[in-house]
């Protein structure tokens, strides 16, 4: 199915845009008109793209990218509201939270995920590039952490991850004024990775996306995961999985793959085995 496209909600409420391009899976957020801000259906289509992702073999690697000049303006609070008020979430139960956070019910993803984002970033936007692993940002990108000027608290993540990233003090700079910040200081806080000039942040995404795709994929995800729980349990608990996980792993195809690969002198072609 490589190359294939199609679309996983309606123009009128926005539309997640899904493109396999090889063991990529290319993850586009479709309401232009709207700054691409997120309607329940929306965020309930993401975490449709990004189940696919997980559980498709094939796909190694997701991308997530924007249509149009901006990222996202986060969360469309009018069709919001009434799901904060009775305390729903717009995620169906079984399918991975694009958070990633864990939620009751809800699947956490084992695959790496890149993002590239541009123009105007807030609420949402900033916490999908956190939960991912991998952010490239156009130089015009336009980040606020804005809950706190609508009276709501932000719960994708970003109270958790900003601190981890950039310290306390740091985000709590953003996190209580709801200021407006750019990519450079984006870039110090370790809240993106790589800031390129504006309209080459998808390519860049692809690229890095691409060499992750070509390296093992089961320890790819290993090392993700790990990654994750050092931060999430500490070092002792990530510590505690290398025996297991190393032999594990140690057993597989692309294990030997790699071996003969080395011996040979030439790439490695990893079946995921």
């Amino acid at each position: 199915m490589v190359g294939m496209n199609h679309t996983v909600t309606s123009p009128a409420e926005g539309r997640i845009l899904v493109e396999t391009r090889g063991p990529l899976l290319l993850m586009g957020i479709d309401r232009p008109a709207k700054r691409n801000g997120f309607t329940p259906a929306m965020l309930g289509a993401l975490a449709e793209a990004y189940t696919r992702l997980d559980h498709t073999p094939e796909l190694r690697v997701g991308v997530l990218h924007a249509v149009g000049d901006h990222f996202t303006a986060g969360l469309d609070l009018p069709s919001f509201a009434p799901l904060m008020q009775r305390g729903e979430r717009a995620i169906p139960t079984g399918l991975v939270d694009p958070t990633d956070l864990g939620h009751a019910g809800c699947a956490r993803r084992s695959k790496p995920v890149v993002v590239a984002v541009k123009g105007i970033t807030f609420t949402l936007g900033i916490e999908l590039m956190l939960a991912a692993d991998i952010v490239v940002a156009a130089d015009n990108c336009r980040f606020s952490q804005l809950e706190v000027q609508r009276g709501i608290m932000a719960t994708g993540g970003a109270t958790l991850r900003m601190a981890e990233r950039a310290g306390l003090g740091n985000a709590l700079l953003h996190l209580l004024t709801g200021d407006e910040f750019d990519s450079a200081e984006a870039l110090r806080l370790h809240f993106v990775q790589r800031v390129v000039p504006a309209g080459q942040e998808l390519d860049e995404a692809l690229r890095i996306a691409t060499a992750i795709a070509a390296q093992a994929p089961l320890a790819v995800v290993a090392t993700r995961l790990n990654a994750v729980k050092a931060v999430e349990q500490g070092p002792a608990a990530a510590t505690s999985d290398f025996q297991a996980v190393q032999q594990r792993l140690a057993r597989s195809d692309d294990a030997r793959e790699g071996v003969q690969s080395f011996i040979e002198k030439r790439p490695a072609r990893f079946t995921g085995q």
